[in-house]
């Protein structure tokens, strides 16, 4: 499929697809999505953007690929957003490191980011103008988790603090794996996810993974092509009650078949959780990917 790779827009009645990938310290957040009253990073992002299409309204309104909730963190979150023709050309003399000027997308992340400042909870990492067809939502074919546990006190360092939960009992990071991977699979998590109105609850969980990274501390790995609300921390509270030996490394999958919400473990704290990669097919297959996913959500 054509990429669109310059500064000119299509026509002045075509807008222009723009990808941004965003990191965020989900410390001093409500969360992504947009609320009255509060920080989020969606309104932080959108304020950015109003700023600087103050002069060629409206401004700008951001898809994410997931929402985070308050207090997650993010180290690459994927949002598209539609450029009008007069927003292209307000970009068009930008210039990043004294380069020629940049294309649309590398020219706005560049002007966020100076809106945003130099000590900014929220970052854009990269900008290009899309591919056609790419949607941040609905042609994400997984999301990827990293969840951070620190269960003995040599390795509690406090400059990591904001990202990984310290807890107080040694946890069998070999009965939380093998519990892990019980759970791998297409099925219906509503055992481990907060219900929502008219939302599914069935996933495919693709990777489940727990290690000890070189400085001792308790990393799980989660793939998925979505999760649903709460259903990452919920994976992680039922392993480390397996760590603590609360609960067997077969239960939880026993818990998965009974579908429902159980007092036998605890969600686990949000500062722990970051997303960490957003996955997408070959260029040619966004259009088809997003059309296939929002099909299924509608149903």
């Amino acid at each position: 499929m054509k990429r669109v790779d310059t500064l000119e827009a299509m026509s002045a009645d075509t807008p222009t697809r723009v990808r941004l990938d965003v990191a965020y310290d989900g410390t001093d957040f409500s969360g992504w999505a947009r609320q009255p009253r509060l920080r989020t990073v969606q309104g932080v992002l959108e304020e950015a953007l109003a700023t600087l299409f103050r002069r060629t309204p409206p401004s700008p309104t951001l898809v994410v690929a997931g929402r985070t909730d308050a207090g997650v963190h993010a180290a690459d979150q994927a949002v598209h957003l539609d450029l009008s023709h007069d927003q292209v050309n307000a970009l068009r003399n930008v210039r990043v490191a004294g380069e020629p000027p940049a294309d649309a997308g590398a020219a706005l992340a560049y002007r966020l980011n100076g809106i945003l400042g130099s000590t900014t909870d929220v970052v854009v990492r990269r900008g290009a103008v899309a591919p056609v067809g790419f949607d941040a939502r609905f042609s994400a074919i997984w999301r990827r988790y990293e969840y951070r546990i620190s269960d003995r006190i040599g390795t509690r360092d406090p400059g990591q603090r904001h990202r990984t939960v310290w807890w107080p009992a040694a946890l069998d990071v070999d009965a939380m794996h093998a519990a892990a991977q019980s759970l791998l699979g297409l099925h219906d998590f509503a055992a481990y996810c907060k219900p929502r109105e008219g939302a599914t609850t069935i996933r495919t969980l693709q990777r489940f993974d727990w290690r000890r990274d070189e400085s001792g501390v308790l990393v799980a790995e989660l793939q998925a092509d979505a999760f649903c609300h709460s259903m990452v921390r919920a994976l992680v509270g039922g392993c480390v009650a397996v760590g603590e030996g609360r609960l067997a490394a077969s239960d939880l999958a026993l818990i998965l078949d009974v579908g429902e919400r159980t007092s036998a473990f605890k969600v686990m704290p949000a500062k722990g959780l970051t997303l960490t990669e957003v996955g997408y097919p070959a260029d040619d297959e966004l259009a088809a990917r997003a059309e296939a996913t929002r099909a299924r959500r509608e149903l």
